[in-house]
């Protein structure tokens, strides 16, 4: 990424226009601090072995992605052209485009600048390796979803985006708490994303997120009020999850939060294992939660896996944010296929697709080219994201229907591929 010197009349002009936006406050992000490199001077050491280890690699890579490749066109089966997304973060999927949008509709003038410098503060580039870069990505958005007007348009906008390139459902989800800043409340930050699902034809819900951090309880709690007072089944909030700082905020420490959730009767995941070892997964299980937002750190822990597999737990992978943020340092040891072939439901999510310049199609590419992912294995990872959605067996049918799927063909799938007991 070009040095600040360059962009400064543009950053100059989004510090001006947004005075009061200060993204040391989204703690939401401050995870990723410790996976991002401090300095180039770790690279430099691996670099010349990489380069020999990578050049390998990427042979033999290509090669069985070609072998994959004709084996589906020999069983005629297709790669996946429609998908489903679990884990999309409304802040993080706002593009240049949405946002010039959003910023008309609420009378804002972005800075005077060509559109490949507006992006940089948008979009990080696909080898990012700074937080201070990635972070920024989430000023602008922040701003423009401070009013009624912008929320509602902007989840009207993200999920018609998501449904042209091939979506068919997704859960959105936004802390409402983050949405206060100018005079909105929760209340009406939850009413203007509902009203925002009225206004798309892509079947989707939208999932209240609750904040780690330092004194926001009142604020969690609030939030959670709100996921009780406008749950429904489909159509509307579905869900409630925690994301946030976890390795700075453990996931022990909302044990009484989300007692009260399941109690409450509200359905939740829980962004753990991601920045957190797999303890944090082990607490959100235990808590109640029916997924986990990432989860890529459970196989330190065998046994967890094993919990995993046994409570039919879904994970919300994200390749592309996992190797952006470090969640993973070597993507060489990304454990989906694993985790795939042990016979967890892992699915495939965008997570922040607007900053990580992603699609869920660029998503099931990349699985397809770096790790040979099978057209069989897709349509186990697309029945696993209808079996885990927080919707009714209707619309998972109807899903089921769309994408071709017949019911329980993961647990028939599963069946000839799991070890036999001994």
């Amino acid at each position: 990424m070009p040095g600040e010197t360059g962009l400064s009349p543009v950053r100059s002009a989004l510090t001006d226009m947004i005075p009061a936006f200060h993204i040391e406050e989204r703690s939401e992000y401050l995870h990723m601090t410790h996976r991002f490199l401090p300095n180039e001077s770790r690279q430099i050491g691996k670099t010349i072995l990489n380069v020999i280890v990578l050049t390998f690699a990427l042979a033999v890579l290509l090669a069985g992605f070609a072998a994959g490749r004709a084996a589906a066109d020999e069983q005629n089966l297709p790669y996946a052209d429609r998908y489903i997304d679990l884990h999309l973060h409304l802040d993080g999927a706002i593009t240049l485009d949405i946002a010039k949008q959003l910023a008309a509709l609420q009378g804002f003038t972005l800075p005077d600048a060509p559109d490949e410098e507006l992006e940089k503060y948008l979009t990080v580039p696909d080898d990012c390796e700074s937080l201070n870069d990635f972070l920024k990505c989430f000023e602008l958005p922040g701003y423009l979803l401070q009013t009624p007007e912008g929320l509602r348009e902007a989840v009207h906008l993200v999920a018609d985006n998501i449904r042209n390139q091939g979506v068919l459902y997704a859960e959105i989800r936004f802390a409402p708490q983050f949405h206060t800043k100018s005079g909105m409340t929760q209340e009406e930050a939850v009413q203007a994303a509902l009203e925002g699902l009225k206004e798309t034809e892509l079947k989707a819900n939208l999932i209240l997120c609750c904040m780690r951090g330092e004194g926001n309880e009142a604020q969690n709690e609030e939030t959670l009020a709100l996921a009780k007072k406008y749950l429904v089944e489909d159509g509307g909030v579905v869900a409630m999850d925690l994301a946030g700082a976890e390795a700075l905020y453990p996931t022990e420490n909302y044990r009484e939060l989300f007692a009260k959730a399941k109690e409450l009767g509200v359905p939740f995941t829980m962004h753990a294992g991601e920045a957190a070892g797999p303890e944090s997964v082990r607490h959100a299980i235990e808590y109640g939660a029916s997924r986990i937002g990432h989860g890529v750190r459970i196989f330190e822990d065998p046994e967890l896996v094993a919990m995993v597999r046994e409570k039919g737990i879904a994970l919300e992978m994200c390749p592309t944010s996992n190797r952006q943020t470090h969640a993973v340092e070597d993507m060489a040891d990304y454990p989906f296929m694993q985790f795939l072939e042990d016979g967890i439901r892992v699915t495939l999510n965008t997570d922040d697709m607007g900053i990580e310049g992603t699609t869920l199609a660029k998503e099931f590419r990349y699985m397809e080219e770096t790790f040979a992912l099978s057209p069989e294995q897709e349509r186990i990872v697309l029945a696993n994201a209808v079996d885990a959605a927080f919707t009714t067996d209707e619309v998972k049918d109807r899903l089921r229907e769309q994408l071709g799927l017949p019911k329980g063909m993961v647990i028939e799938l599963l069946e000839d591929t799991l070890p036999e007991a001994s």
